[in-house]
């Protein structure tokens, strides 16, 4: 089948907007999905600093959501023709730790989610020359109009809710929802710190907000941090003086958890010291360089580690995630702004530049099918939508 999808052909290239063609032989376990909306996440704008360790042509694209218009055979029931779906990552099923509900941490998820594809694979998504385009983006690839992944990434979710919004689900925002809520297991009376009021920081605020946890934002620029508080957050500027003294006079002696969004090794530093004894810092920004730390900073039994996916169960925790949504707990939707998949390469330049928090990007199409979302007490953003500038985090 031929449709139109956001081809990245170089590193330092604008994406094109162009005809592909899919070869749509579904295998077992399989499905091919009409891409309702995708979101724009760093680790798509990443593949540019890839070094060339991402191979291109490509279509990019971990957030979708849409409608299963096809399925292949096997053994996997949870969706089917007409589901409205979220995908997610991709993960063997098999290994110890899928098997052991930890899919983030699949023995091959490197190989199946950065290009690499399934072994079994041969070329199938090829551009209008016939030139073949890199296996599967995170099992998706969904810049597109279709995206064709295994049945394991989809969670199927109610067809009520706002399908084109739901795709930041999959990844960003469960990465920070989950770090709060699956890894730290955080709840009322525990106390959070969070360096970075991005995407996954924002989210991470908006989960420990539902979780009755006492939260510090922390970031550089004061727009950021005025959504943390909207959100339920203590805002606190990173250019703060004695930064671990304040963090522990706002959290009663040391927050018990930190999330890091940043990769910076001096707030990374200063956090770790203001935790409080057994304390715990996750990381999810990916470090470019060494991490020093300084004397002290795990005294006391505190810990450091990285957070993949945000510890998630995919089919699990989305369902958790649209509920807090129905409840307005968790209005995700208001950091979300649309354009149209024929404007990606606007909305690469207002996430790099900080004009929006998290782009969504909607595939073009002559008719789009009615979608009727419950009543909300927030607007939800649209392409057309005003926008004030919010400078950039570093989010994975």
């Amino acid at each position: 089948m031929r449709f139109r999808a956001a081809v990245l052909r170089s590193y330092e290239d604008p994406f094109t907007v162009e005809a592909v063609t899919l070869r749509t032989d579904l295998a077992a376990g399989e499905i091919l999905v009409e891409i309702a909306g995708a979101g724009m996440c760093r680790t798509d704008l990443a593949v540019r600093r890839s070094a060339g360790r991402s191979p291109l042509p490509a279509v990019l694209g971990h957030e979708g959501a849409g409608v299963v218009v096809r399925t292949g055979s096997g053994p996997d029931t949870a969706v089917n023709v007409g589901d409205h779906v979220v995908l997610s990552f991709d993960s063997c099923g098999h290994c110890h730790n899928c098997l052991g509900a930890a899919p983030a941490y699949c023995d091959s998820f490197t190989s199946l989610n950065l290009f690499g594809g399934r072994e079994e694979e041969v070329p199938r998504l090829t551009d209008s020359t016939g030139k073949a385009l890199a296996p599967r983006w995170f099992g998706q690839s969904s810049f597109a109009e279709y995206a064709l992944v295994p049945a394991r990434n989809a969670v199927r979710v109610d067809p009520a809710l706002p399908l084109e919004l739901l795709g930041p689900l999959g990844c960003g925002f469960l990465t920070g929802a989950g770090a709060v809520l699956n890894t730290f297991g955080a709840g009322p009376g525990d106390t959070l710190t969070v360096l970075g009021a991005g995407a996954v920081g924002l989210a991470a605020v908006m989960a420990a907000t539902a979780a009755g946890v006492l939260t510090v934002a922390v970031d550089r620029h004061p727009k950021r941090l005025a959504l943390a508080e909207r959100f339920g957050a203590i805002p606190l500027p990173a250019t703060t003086a004695g930064l671990p003294e304040r963090i522990r006079r706002l959290t009663d002696g040391g927050a018990q958890y930190a999330l890091d969004t940043t990769a910076s090794a001096p707030l990374i530093n200063d956090t770790l010291q203001a935790l409080r004894p057994t304390g715990s810092l996750g990381l999810v920004a990916r470090l470019h360089t060494a991490l020093p730390l300084e004397p002290g900073t795990l005294d006391r039994g505190r810990s450091i580690r990285h957070i993949c996916e945000g510890d998630a169960v995919p089919r699990l925790l989305i369902p958790r995630l649209t509920g807090l949504w129905r409840a307005g707990r968790f209005p995700f939707d208001q950091l979300i702004r649309t354009y149209p998949l024929a404007d990606i390469n606007e909305a690469e330049r207002d996430c790099d530049e900080g004009r929006v928090v998290k782009a969504v990007l909607l595939p073009e199409r002559t008719s789009r099918p009615t979608r009727h979302a419950p009543p909300q007490t927030h607007p939800v953003p649209r392409a057309d939508a005003p926008h004030s500038p919010l400078p950039p985090t570093e989010d994975t």
